[in-house]
């Protein structure tokens, strides 16, 4: 495969130009949303509550049912009509399709690799070339019991603010007290288990030569990884994670969160929820959430909080 040069710069008008036509063609579906807001543990919780999300699943059986069923895999091929740009000899950028946010982007590997394999360099140079592009967060969702709808390898980025009032990131209040040992360590006020890794990544982004940042956000996903106990296990000579996770990239730095549960009470959480913003299906979901609380939600969906400790001096 030839060497494909990615030019910075060029990501977020290609990502609005890319919007408008899939939008004029019918590749791209926005699902319409209502938004409320949660105070809850110090954090101001985003909640959409997404009334044509039950679409979207329609949708996607039709999709399945079309290609035969199995389980289709709609990054092999990709929609031409929903491509954005080539960001390496591994990864694409690719529209999301049923899309909540607006100028939801995935980052696709080339070839299949499962989504229970562990990220690498590629990955987070990937990554940190469309985070470049605009202020945004990156995510990932490792494996189904975290949220992934799609057994290819991808990860997420969608713009910040996530809201239109408040912080750009509603959990960012919390992260400014992380204590950290090492490379990792925890945020007093998330109630729920978690590891994070203090980064500057816009200062970063502009200090660091590309690969070199890269190397540093795998080293700090491998901490964050063994802080919460998550191992590499080998499954067909690719090293996969040994349970599933939520990884967020945000301006101030990398959190982690391991899964017990994929849903609390039928509500779906996927890697967003974590940095403070839910999405329901209905009514019914969103008094859900406010009976239970999204900070409880949260440690039902991961486990409790870790014992927090003094940082090291």
């Amino acid at each position: 495969m030839p060497s494909r040069s990615f030019q910075p710069g060029t990501l977020w008008p290609g990502i609005l130009r890319q919007t408008g036509h899939a939008l004029r063609c019918g590749a791209l579906r926005p699902i319409e949303t209502i938004q409320a807001t949660i105070e809850d543990g110090g954090v101001r919780f985003l909640v959409r509550q997404v009334s044509s999300l039950a679409h979207k699943d329609q949708a996607r059986r039709a999709d399945n049912a079309s290609a035969g069923g199995g389980g289709v895999n709609p990054f092999l091929p990709y929609d031409p009509d929903l491509f954005v740009a080539d960001l390496s000899d591994t990864h694409v950028a690719l529209l999301n399709k049923f899309n909540v946010i607006d100028h939801h982007l995935l980052i696709v590997t080339r070839r299949f690799e499962s989504q229970d394999a562990l990220l690498d360099l590629a990955d987070f140079a990937a990554l940190l070339a469309c985070m470049a592009g605009f202020d945004s967060l990156g995510f990932y969702n490792g494996g189904a019991a975290a949220g992934a709808s799609q057994r290819h390898k991808h990860l997420q980025v969608v713009p910040l603010p996530l809201a239109g009032d408040g912080p750009p990131l509603p959990i960012a209040p919390l992260l400014a007290s992380a204590r950290i040992d090492g490379l990792a360590g925890t945020v007093p006020g998330l109630a729920f288990a978690h590891a994070f890794a203090p980064l500057p990544l816009s200062a970063a982004l502009s200090a660091e030569p590309p690969q070199a940042l890269a190397r540093t956000l795998l080293e700090r996903y491998r901490a964050l990884l063994a802080a919460v106990g998550v191992r590499a296990i080998d499954v067909d000579g690719e090293p996969h994670h040994s349970a599933p996770y939520n990884l967020l990239v945000t301006p101030l730095g990398m959190l982690l969160a391991p899964r017990l549960a994929e849903s609390v009470e039928g509500i779906s959480v996927n890697t967003l929820a974590f940095a403070g913003s839910f999405f329901v299906r209905d009514a019914a979901q969103m008094r859900t959430v406010e009976r239970l609380g999204p900070m409880a939600m949260l440690r039902l969906a991961a486990g409790p909080a870790p014992v927090q400790r003094a940082a090291a001096h």
